[in-house]
């Protein structure tokens, strides 16, 4: 099978994934927790520049463990939060493995993404996974050599995707160039990005040649002291959704809580179907560490009942990924209801 516009019923396989990454309504309340730097950075730091596997293992361990029982899904990554966690993840939950290596290679024009090493599409269906995440930096005004590489990594990747019939979600970020006043290399949101290159970047990629199932996506605008509730910031969620025409969850990249809360007002109202955060969930506790107990005490105390705010939130405003227009409002439909289902059913 080879990418196909997301439109119509999903293939069984995908549509599977989407289940089980949602709730029984068919809401996404998920929790990521494949981060590297933003984990490795401070252990390294209290490490003499290096950042043991174990120590890094162990917080990502803790923050599965505590944060899954709110979430439908997780987002793990297979350096730390597999091999080390595996025990302990819910099998009830939503399995999203990413893909993309948290390094990438800077030109000042643009960042080239890449695979993870030895890690692959198939491997992450192989294992058991119920989707595919891919992170890739970009935006409109980038280097034609790096907006062509990054193209052909996300339609590699969609490509893969169909192959194996597991559900590609697919993050953007916007970065800094040579020429903006704001530098910064690390996995945050730019305070100085124009809403243009959000939207211009949704919309590169909402073709049917990249295969993209669901889009998780930054603010149009900076998150930092956004409040509900301004009409033209509104007016550029609603134009985001439509540019994504399937369905969508929210980033929170580093938001603070109470931002990343006023964003998914914004999202909601525009026809998201959820959220896939990590550090506005769990980065306060983590500031607890290197005590581990007052690190899980953290958890508990504010990561918790932070994510039931937004499960509250996402229950009475988010639109189920199931009622989105892209499958005539009926995305639980089986592609082939028939008894020639074994013979349309295409192989890999």
């Amino acid at each position: 099978m080879t990418a196909t516009p997301t439109s119509g019923p999903l293939t069984p396989g995908k549509q599977l994934g989407f289940r089980r990454m949602s709730d029984d309504a068919g809401l996404f309340k998920m929790t990521a927790v494949d981060q590297r730097p933003p984990i490795k950075g401070p252990i390294a730091e209290a490490h003499g520049g290096e950042a043991p596997w174990d120590k890094v293992a162990e917080v990502k361990t803790a923050l599965m463990e505590a944060l899954q029982p709110t979430s439908t899904a997780m987002l793990l990554d297979p350096h730390y939060a597999i091999p080390h966690g595996w025990r302990g993840f819910d099998v009830r939950k939503g399995l999203i493995v990413t893909l993309e290596d948290s390094l990438f290679r800077e030109t000042g024009q643009g960042r080239f993404s890449s695979e993870i090493d030895d890690w692959s599409v198939g491997k992450i269906k192989r294992m058991g996974g119920d989707a595919v995440k891919v992170l890739a930096w970009y935006r409109p005004d980038i280097s034609e050599e790096v907006r062509r590489a990054q193209e052909d990594f996300v339609k590699r990747t969609g490509d893969l995707c169909a192959r194996h019939d597991i559900p590609f979600l697919f993050e953007l970020l916007v970065h800094p160039i040579e020429s903006d006043t704001e530098q910064t290399s690390e996995y945050t949101e730019m305070a100085t990005k124009h809403a243009d290159h959000v939207l211009a970047s949704v919309e590169a990629f909402a073709g049917a040649d990249y295969g993209v199932d669901v889009f998780k996506l930054e603010s149009p605008v900076p998150a930092k002291g956004i409040t509900a509730g301004d009409g033209d910031i509104q007016a550029l969620f609603d134009e985001m959704g439509r540019l994504a025409g399937r369905p969508w969850v929210m980033l929170s990249a580093g938001a603070g809580k109470a931002d990343f809360r006023s964003v998914l007002e914004y999202a909601y109202g525009a026809g998201a179907s959820g959220y896939l955060a990590g550090r506005a969930i769990w980065l306060d506790a983590f500031g607890r560490w290197p005590d581990m107990d007052a690190m899980r005490a953290g958890l508990v105390e504010d990561s918790v009942p932070y994510m039931q705010e937004l499960n509250a939130l996402t229950d009475a405003r988010a639109t189920p990924w199931h009622a989105h227009e892209v499958y005539g409002g009926d995305g639980l439909a089986f592609l082939d209801p028939t008894a020639d289902f074994r013979h349309t059913y295409g192989d890999m």
